[in-house]
């Protein structure tokens, strides 16, 4: 067995020495993503400033502190492309607490005056708000236990008013909040969701907030498949030392972040992050060609019994569904000033095709109910809007709906993941394999489709087809029915 990695036994120096960094980032949900995103752009900047070493934090689990702790918060960082594979070891995470059982000393970091931004990968469903509308959701559990215990949040929301409140009592200049995940306008939307849980409460405070904390919009871009046991056998191989968390990717990156700073950053720009006045475009772009690309290749390659996305979008059947949906249903509904979207296009294809990375069309499927607004259904809007077609854009909600029947085209249970899994689950048990019965009884879920697009009839019509051809039909038939 080799040695596990650590401080210890590091076999290559990092490019600036750990000793110096000190905590200037604290991030909410240390997951893979942020691991190799983030992280990765911090580590960079840690070689010409040590002042933003990052202080994680596991709101649900303590598996990665558990995982990380005897690797000194070490973990080997893996770029897989097709034609070859690099390895580093990222040190810029200097510690991770587990929010469950070290609060007090996570809401202490936040509110050190060292701290001078909070970044968030909570994931869609970790604001507690409507995906539907953006705003609060005030009848979430999670908010009416913060609401009544404010000195012990347990959402991302409550801790940041809570730590953004001991600062201004202490006289603290606040944090930027900067949030990463894939939300439309996610700063907007992250501070819409924090001004309108402590309006429930303090109106001082929601007064304080909305005038003196910075809340920058971001769009981030990297493929980050699930740490797998054969990722960690081959980092073993490769370095010598035993990894319990390592994090694959993919070579390409981007992070776009809107230049508005509170209190201070560092120089994101000269590690290859690009500063803007407005992130909205980019983000636009992002959400509606990968995400949206994503999910309808996911969902579809699921039920065709695709494992990975390098296999279903190897379908031809799926790829020129995938093309035209981003060339004749999403490309024409973005702003200009883009650049070459077309090639964007063209390289989005060629990521996902990348064989050396094994992302799950499953993990993708994970949590539809929070990710069908954002990636799908605005672009939908802005079409019906337009009285154009939606043929691609409708199959893919219809492929979601019979994903969450939880039942495959072999009679095979799938493991639906989603905060709204058992509500789903039966409204579909409810409709059975009526298609009309099934998209009718899940067009009521108002926090995915709102109030309108279960009352357009051509939107309706489309995805009742979708479905039943799916379950008549099969997803592979389906899709060839469409191209």
């Amino acid at each position: 067995m080799p040695q596990r990695l650590s401080s210890a036994t590091l076999k290559q120096p990092l490019a600036y020495d750990r000793a110096n960094v000190t905590p200037g980032m604290v991030h909410l949900g240390i997951g893979a993503f942020h691991r190799a995103h983030v992280a990765a752009y911090v580590d960079d900047i840690l070689a010409f400033d040590p002042s933003w070493g990052i202080i994680g934090a596991s709101l649900r689990r303590p598996d990665t502190r558990e995982a990380l702790q005897p690797q000194d918060f070490l973990y080997t960082h893996v770029v897989r492309g097709p034609e070859r594979t690099d390895v580093r070891v990222i040190g810029s995470l200097l510690d991770v607490l587990d929010a469950n059982t070290q609060r007090d000393e996570l809401i202490g970091m936040m509110a050190d005056p060292r701290i001078k931004i909070v970044s968030l990968t909570v994931t869609e469903k970790g604001y507690c708000h409507d995906p539907a509308t953006g705003k609060l959701d005030p009848h979430h559990p999670d908010v009416i236990h913060d609401l009544a215990h404010p000195a012990a949040p347990i959402s991302a929301p409550g801790l940041l008013v809570r730590a953004l409140d001991l600062r201004r009592k202490a006289g603290i200049q606040p944090f930027t909040v900067l949030c990463c995940d894939n939300l439309p306008a996610n700063g907007e939307t992250v501070a819409r969701v924090v001004v309108g849980f402590v309006n429930l409460r303090d109106r001082g405070l929601a007064d304080y907030i909305a005038r003196e904390v910075a809340f920058p919009s971001t769009m981030v871009d990297r493929i980050v498949p699930a740490t797998t046991d054969d990722d960690r056998k081959q980092v073993a191989e490769m370095t010598g030392l035993d990894d319990a968390w390592p994090v694959v990717t993919e070579p390409f990156t981007q992070w776009v972040i809107e230049d508005r700073f509170c209190a201070g950053r560092p120089d994101f720009a000269r590690v290859g992050a690009q500063l803007v006045g407005n992130v909205k475009p980019y983000e636009h772009m992002k959400l509606r060609m990968l995400n949206g690309s994503h999910s309808t290749l996911a969902y579809l390659g699921y039920l065709m019994g695709h494992d990975f996305v390098s296999q279903a979008i190897g379908d031809p059947a799926i790829k020129a569904l995938i093309h035209g949906l981003m060339t004749e249903e999403v490309m024409p509904t973005l702003p200009s000033g883009l650049g070459d979207v077309a090639a964007y296009r063209d390289a989005l294809l060629a990521r996902f095709s990348n064989p050396a990375l094994k992302h799950r069309t499953w993990q993708i499927a994970m949590d539809g109910s929070q990710k069908l607004p954002q990636r799908l259904l605005g672009t939908i809007r802005d079409r019906l809007a337009r009285q154009q077609g939606i043929t691609r854009l409708s199959l893919g909600v219809a492929a979601w709906m019979r994903y969450v029947t939880g039942i495959d085209e072999n009679g095979t249970a799938i493991d639906v993941r989603d905060p709204l899994a058992a509500r789903l689950r039966q409204i579909a048990d409810q409709a059975g394999l009526d298609a009309t019965s099934l998209a009718r009884g899940l067009l009521q879920v108002k926090e995915v489709f709102g109030d309108d697009l279960r009352q357009n009839g051509v939107f309706t019509a489309q995805v009742i087809s979708h479905l039943a051809s799916l379950f008549a039909q099969g997803a592979q038939s389906t899709v060839r029915g469409v191209l």
